[in-house]
């Protein structure tokens, strides 16, 4: 997963809340393609892991803007399907395929090398083989269905915001709890978040799904009790995602890369999107 990083402007002070706004600008410029200024310090190692507790506001920004291009599509009078894909194209546009190229160099790495420096090597590798095409092909397929299986557009594009932010929220523990692969590399560079940090994006992944996925419809006691479950269990299928890609990885090649980072991101994503069409 490439860590193309873009810098602009001048630190503020060190006040609580200028640093809280560096800290979001920081995650933006990493996770996104908006172009947010940024303090040059930002550029110093370590600082990706000070700031990831604003991961899960990222990510309910590209959720956010995936489930926009969801209703323009259906003001268009598009097919749902149709809608799906121009949701999903907008997600990848907007974060430049970063979590999507970590998944693809992960399903090469793993399916085709035979020992821990081959997987690591073939994950190095720019070009794409046959197990990152199968698995990108999968992840898109399997987003553009489930959200067109949602009973709403509107309940899809707040799904889409829950699904970016919890699983944006689920890396932050990962990088905590796996050391690096490598010696270099996004997994050394960003640094190891403190566990203050990763409760901190956990509880703001939490929340802000919590707010998608609300009963903002509900008209009966059994609408709020579904909306209460269907968001306890995207919770749940976030830290099960989670914890399969982190323990797979650790099995594979010995802990963390920026591309191992991207699965986690790819598979939370999906399950939440799972429980949300299941509960639709």
């Amino acid at each position: 997963m490439a860590a193309k990083l873009r810098y602009r402007g001048a630190m503020n002070d060190n006040a609580p809340i200028a640093s809280g706004l560096d800290d979001i600008r920081h995650c933006l410029a990493f996770l996104t393609r908006l172009p947010v200024p940024l303090p040059a310090e930002a550029a110093q190692p370590g600082a990706l892991a000070r700031a990831a507790w604003a991961f899960p506001l990222a990510g309910a920004v590209v959720g956010g803007v995936a489930g926009l291009a969801l209703l323009a599509a259906e003001a268009l009078s598009l097919d749902s399907m149709v809608g799906s894909f121009v949701a999903v194209a907008a997600a990848v546009l907007l974060t430049g395929g970063l979590h999507e190229d970590g998944l693809a160099d992960v399903a090469d790495g793993f399916g085709g090398g035979h020992d821990r420096a081959g997987k690591l090597a073939i994950m190095r590798d720019s070009r794409i083989g046959s197990y990152g095409v199968l698995a990108l092909v999968l992840s898109v397929g399997l987003r553009v269905s489930l959200l067109a299986s949602l009973a709403t557009s509107g309940g899809a594009a707040l799904a889409l915001m829950a699904a970016g932010a919890l699983s944006r929220a689920a890396m932050v523990p990962v990088m905590a709890t796996l050391l690096p692969a490598r010696t270099d590399g996004l997994g050394v560079g960003a640094g190891r978040p403190k566990w203050v940090t990763a409760g901190a994006a956990v509880m703001l992944g939490v929340i802000l799904a919590g707010l998608a996925l609300g009963p903002w419809e509900a008209g009966a006691w059994e609408d709020i009790v579904l909306a209460a479950w269907t968001f306890l269990a995207a919770m749940i299928a976030a830290v099960v995602a989670a914890v399969g890609v982190a323990v797979l990885a650790r099995r594979q090649i010995g802990g963390l890369t920026g591309d191992v980072l991207g699965t986690v991101q790819q598979a939370a994503e999906i399950a939440v999107l799972v429980v949300a069409a299941a509960a639709s």
